[in-house]
């Protein structure tokens, strides 16, 4: 199995996307990240959802968790109005690395490495030439397990 045969259609929005629109996205169809383009069409940066929630959670909740109980119910059922006006951008970390992108022609191994190694829950697929760079699509987590245990008749 290649890269280019794992890949599948997914997700993927542009840097400047609105961030309540890329957290519905996620929620709609329980992704586990977001592919984030730039304004080239090249993948930039995986925004996973566990990313998402750290925007809407205040930052003070963060650093003292013993501080979540005192919000209200009311008040932690608006969690999503932080997204209110930001982009995708606003809500990736400062220091977000590039997305991990596989080689069409990668092990099934080798997407696997890249995955355990960048501890990231999608890799793209790209063909990285001289004129650009082509998505051909993503390589998830769950969808490499159940092509792997299928190959192996698990």
């Amino acid at each position: 199995m290649r890269a280019r045969d794992l890949a599948v259609d997914y997700e993927a929005v542009s840097i400047d996307s609105d961030a309540l629109v890329a957290a519905r996205l996620m929620a709609e169809h329980k992704l586990p990240g977001l592919l984030v383009l730039d304004e080239h069409g090249r993948p930039r940066a995986i925004l996973p959802a566990s990313q998402m929630i750290k925007v809407l959670v205040p930052g003070y909740v963060i650093e003292d968790p013993a501080l979540a109980p005192v919000v209200d119910e009311k008040h932690a059922d608006q969690l999503c109005r932080a997204l209110a006006g930001r982009s995708v951008g606003d809500c990736l970390p400062v220091d977000a690395p590039p997305p991990p992108i596989a080689d069409p022609d990668d092990t099934a191994l080798e997407v696997a490495a890249l995955m355990a190694r960048v501890r990231s829950p999608l890799i793209a697929v790209a063909d990285q030439a001289e004129n650009g760079t082509h998505l051909l699509g993503v390589v998830t987590a769950a969808h490499l397990l159940h092509e792997l245990l299928k190959a192996s008749g698990s």
